[in-house]
C-alpha cells in the first residue's frame, strides 16, 4: 500500500501532514507502517484501516532511537513540581529544558511556592511570590525546541494559595508569560462557597519559617474574576481538583497523588509520568453509515480496543529507557500509565443521524464509553496476568473506587480481582488535531467546527475571490445524496457554533464518566457570548461533574478562532490592480511616521512612508541605534518590506509573515530580565507592529480629516470601546501556510495545512 492509496488520491493536505511530520527520510508508506507498529501485525491492520492510530510522538519517533536519535514516545510530561526554595526552582527550569530538547511538553504547579512578601533570609528580604518565577518557565519553553517543535507548558496554581489573584490577573498582559497555559486548581469548599456567596481563605504555609501568610476573599468576587479573565483573554482554564482525584482507578491508593496536567489538560499525571497517547476512530465503526440501517459496530470497536491497549503497552515497555529525566523512567515503570482516547465522534454520529448533544446520541456515547472503559480494563487485566501488575498496583483498593465499580461489568472485576491491572491508568481523550485533520475527521470529542470554511484566491488583478470548502463528512453527504448546498443538509448536522453549550457540556460530562483521566476540550462560544453566560457555563460544567472546562469566546483578546464567515478586507493597498511585475514609483508627497524600538539586542528605529491621500504604506526605514543589531540586516528587511508594499501586497499580509518569525532568544532574555522590550518577540516581529501601529494611526488621521472636511468642525477621534468587534487584521495565522487557525481541544490549529501548537 502507497500514503496514497492509505489516504486518497484527492487527499494531498493528509499526505503533506504524514510526508512532514511522521516519516522519516527515505521512508515509504510500507516502511513507516513497520517501523511505528514495532511489527506487531494487528495493529498494523488497524492502521492500515484507519481505525487507530499513536499520538503524534510514537507516529514520528517510535525506532529513531536505534539511528543514535534522543527522542521520546510520550507527548507530554508533568514535572515534579518545585519546591520553596531556589535550587529547586532552577532545577525545575533544567528539568524542563531537558524534556522539551527531546520533544516532550510539560506540566508544572507551583502552589509550593511561597507568596509575594513572605519572609525571606537574603538580601532581598522578602519573596517575589510565585507568580514572579513563571516568566522564567516560559523563557525556557520559548528557546528550547526540537525540530521545529516549540516546547508546550502548563502553570498551575491552587485555588487556596495567596497569590492566586495575580495568577489570574497575570495574562491580561499580553506580552507575559506567552509561552504557557495557565489553570486554576478549583476544589469543591471553594465552589460550594461561591454557590453560597461565602468568604473563602486563602493560606499557605512556609515550611522553612512556620510564617502563615492568610488572606480572606469573597469566593464568588473571585470565581467572576476567574470567569471574567477567561471571557476576555480564554485563559485560565479551570481544573475541578477533587473531581481529578477522586474519579480514578487510584483515588484510594494512599501513595499515589497527581502532581500536576499536561499541557492541554487532558492528563492529571503525578511526578515524573507523561502521556503515551493513542486514539481509535470511532467514524470507522459505523456500518451502512448515512441510512436508515446505519449502527455501530461494537464487537469491532472492543477488539480495536483490545489491541490498542495491548500495543500501546508495547510501546511503553519499548519506550522506558528513552525519557529524557530520572524521575519520569522511575515513575512510568511504577505506574505505567496509557493514554487511549477517541476521535471522529462527530463523524460517527453524523452517520448515525444523531444530532450531538441530543439525548439520544448522549446515550449513545454512554454506551460506546462504557463499552472502551470496560474492555480497557479487562485487557490490562489480561496483560496483569501475562506479564505481571504495574509495581504498585493493590487490587482491592482498585476495585473499591468509585470510577472502577461504574465502569466494569462482573467478568471484568473477576479479572482484576485474579490479576490486578497492568496499568494505573488506561483512558485519556487527547488533542487529535493533525491527526484528525490528516484523515480528514472530527477531532476528539470536538462537534464538527464548522460545515465549510471560506478560501480566498486572488484574481490576476488582485481580486479577492472567496470560496467554499467543505467538511469532509459534509462533503461525502452532500455527493452521496446529490446535494449541490450545505442548506440542504438535514438538521443533525449542528456545528460549534450552533450548538447549545449546556449540550456541548452533556457530552463532555457523558464521556467523563468512562474517561479514568481526563478530556483535552474546548467550548466555543460566539463573540456576543456574555460573562455572566461564561459563568453560568462554568458553574453548569461544574455541576456536570467535568474534571475541566475551557471556554473560548469568539473575539476574545487571545485571538485565534477560524472565523467561518469571510470579511471584506478593508485594508489600503498600494498601486490597487497593478500588473504582475509592476511596482509603483514613490512622489515626494508622503507622510512619514517614526518609531523607536527596543529589541534583544538594544534600539531600532523603524521609519514609515505612507501615501497622502489613501494612507497605504509605500516604504520603510529601518536603521539600528547605537546597541542595536546588524544594519546590513535591517537595510534588506526594510528594501523587502518597501518592494512588497509597493508591489501590490498589503500591509496585512506583510505583518503577518514578520509575525511567523519565531522567536529570539537575546528577545526574550531581554523582555524577562530589564522588561523594556517593544511589542513582538523578535525584531521583524518589532518592526511589524509597530508598522501596523502607525499604518492605523494614518488611517484614523484621514478618516478625521475627511470628516473636517464635511463638516467643517473637527471632531475627536472615538473612545476605544472595552469589547470591539475583530478584524481580519486581529486573526493570528498559521506560520506555516498563512491560513487562519481555529481554537480546537485547548490548541491552535490550523485546517489547511494541518499545523498544531501542540504537535
Amino acid at each position: 500500500m502507497t500514503v496514497e492509496e492509505w489516504l486518497g488520491q484527492e487527499n494531498q493536505l493528509g499526505m503533506d501532514i504524514w510526508t512532514k511530520k511522521y516519516c522519516t527520510e527515505g521512508e515509504d508508506f510500507e516502511d513507516w507502517l513497520l517501523r511505528v507498529s514495532g511489527g506487531n501485525e494487528e495493529i498494523s491492520r488497524y492502521m492500515r484501516e484507519k481505525k487507530f492510530l499513536f499520538g503524534g510522538r510514537i507516529l514520528s519517533n517510535r525506532g529513531l532511537e536505534k539511528q543514535g536519535r534522543k527522542v521520546t514516545y510520550s507527548n507530554c510530561y508533568v514535572i515534579t513540581p518545585p519546591e520553596d526554595e531556589i535550587e529547586s526552582i532552577f532545577e525545575c527550569a533544567k528539568k524542563l529544558a531537558r524534556t522539551y530538547s527531546y520533544g516532550g511538553g510539560c506540566g508544572v504547579d507551583i502552589s509550593k511556592l511561597s507568596p509575594r512578601g513572605a519572609k525571606i533570609n537574603n538580601a532581598a528580604k522578602e519573596t517575589s511570590g510565585a507568580v514572579s518565577f513563571m516568566e522564567l518557565y516560559s523563557l525556557v519553553t520559548a528557546l528550547i525546541g526540537q525540530n521545529g517543535r516549540r516546547g508546550a507548558l502548563m502553570i498551575s496554581i491552587d485555588c487556596s494559595h495567596p497569590d492566586v489573584m495575580e495568577f489570574i490577573e497575570l495574562k491580561t498582559d499580553l506580552e507575559k508569560v506567552t509561552k504557557a497555559n495557565i489553570s486554576i486548581r478549583i476544589h469543591e469548599d471553594f465552589m460550594e462557597a461561591v454557590k453560597k456567596n461565602e468568604e473563602y481563605l486563602l493560606h499557605y504555609t512556609r515550611e522553612t519559617t512556620g510564617e502563615v501568610i492568610e488572606k480572606r476573599v469573597n469566593a464568588r468576587e473571585l470565581f467572576r474574576r476567574i470567569t471574567e479573565t477567561n471571557w476576555d483573554y480564554a485563559e485560565p482554564g479551570a481544573l475541578f481538583w477533587d473531581r481529578i482525584t477522586d474519579w480514578n482507578l487510584l483515588s484510594n491508593t494512599k501513595e499515589f497523588s497527581y502532581a500536576g496536567v499536561n499541557p492541554c489538560a487532558e492528563e492529571p499525571l503525578p511526578a515524573g509520568g507523561s502521556c503515551l497517547l493513542g486514539s481509535i476512530n470511532l467514524a470507522k465503526f459505523v456500518e451502512n453509515p448515512f441510512t436508515e440501517e446505519a449502527y455501530f459496530d461494537f464487537d469491532g470497536f472492543k477488539l480495536c480496543v483490545q489491541a490498542a491497549v495491548k500495543a500501546l503497552n508495547e510501546v511503553l515497555e519499548e519506550g522506558l529507557p528513552l525519557h529524557p529525566l530520572p524521575e519520569q523512567r522511575e515513575s512510568v515503570a511504577k505506574w505505567r500509565q496509557i493514554g487511549l482516547g477517541i476521535m471522529g465522534l462527530a463523524d460517527a454520529l453524523i452517520q448515525l443521524g444523531l444530532t450531538y448533544g441530543e439525548e439520544d446520541a448522549v446515550q449513545m456515547c454512554d454506551k460506546i464509553g462504557f463499552a472502551m472503559a470496560d474492555t480497557a480494563i479487562a485487557t490490562s487485566a489480561r496483560l496483569a496476568k501475562e506479564l505481571g501488575a504495574f509495581p504498585a498496583c493493590n487490587a482491592e483498593e482498585i476495585m473499591e473506587t468509585r470510577y472502577f465499580v461504574a465502569n466494569t461489568t462482573e467478568k471484568t472485576r473477576e479479572l482484576v480481582r485474579k490479576y490486578g491491572l497492568r496499568n494505573s491508568q488506561l483512558l485519556t481523550i487527547a488533542p487529535t488535531g493533525t491527526l484528525s485533520t490528516m484523515l480528514g475527521i472530527s477531532g476528539g470529542i470536538e462537534p464538527v467546527y464548522a460545515n465549510y470554511y471560506e478560501r480566498k484566491t486572488e484574481s490576476l488583478h488582485g481580486t479577492d475571490v472567496y470560496y467554499k470548502v467543505y467538511t469532509k463528512i459534509v462533503e461525502s453527504y452532500m455527493k452521496e445524496h446529490k446535494l449541490t448546498d450545505d442548506k440542504q443538509l438535514p438538521d443533525y448536522f449542528v456545528t460549534a457554533m450552533t450548538l447549545d453549550y449546556r449540550q456541548r457540556i452533556d457530552m463532555q460530562s457523558v464521556w467523563q464518566k468512562h474517561i479514568d483521566a481526563s478530556i483535552s476540550s474546548t467550548v466555543n462560544v460566539p463573540e456576543s457570548f456574555t460573562v455572566e453566560e461564561t459563568e453560568s457555563l462554568y458553574l453548569y460544567a461544574y455541576e456536570q461533574g467535568l474534571k475541566g472546562i475551557t471556554i473560548f469566546r469568539d473575539g476574545c483578546k487571545r485571538i485565534g478562532i477560524l472565523n467561518a464567515n469571510a470579511k471584506e478586507s478593508k485594508t489600503v493597498t498600494a498601486g490597487e490592480g497593478l500588473k504582475r511585475g509592476e511596482i509603483i514609483m514613490v512622489s515626494d508627497d508622503v507622510i512619514g511616521k517614526k518609531r523607536k524600538l527596543i529589541t534583544g539586542c538594544g534600539s531600532l528605529h523603524c521609519i514609515a512612508l505612507f501615501d497622502p491621500h489613501t494612507g497605504a504604506l509605500l516604504e520603510t526605514y529601518l536603521s539600528k541605534g547605537s546597541t542595536g543589531g546588524c544594519n546590513n540586516f535591517m537595510v534588506g528587511l526594510s528594501r523587502m518590506i518597501s518592494i512588497s508594499a509597493r508591489g501590490g501586497i498589503d500591509i496585512e499580509t506583510i505583518v503577518d509573515q514578520l509575525n511567523s518569525s519565531g522567536s529570539c532568544p537575546s528577545y526574550t532574555a531581554r523582555r524577562v530580565t530589564r522588561k523594556d522590550t517593544s511589542k513582538g518577540a523578535c525584531c521583524p516581529m518589532a518592526v511589524g507592529n509597530a508598522l501596523m501601529d502607525m499604518y492605523k494611526e494614518m488611517q484614523e488621521e484621514l478618516s478625521q480629516r475627511s470628516e473636517k472636511e464635511e463638516t467643517g468642525k473637527v471632531k475627536k477621534a472615538p473612545k476605544p470601546k472595552a469589547v470591539t468587534k475583530r478584524e481580519e487584521s486581529d486573526k493570528i495565522y498559521c506560520p506555516e501556510c498563512g491560513e487562519p487557525l481555529v481554537f480546537e481541544e485547548g490548541c491552535n490549529i490550523c485546517k489547511s495545512c494541518g499545523w498544531s501548537k501542540c504537535h
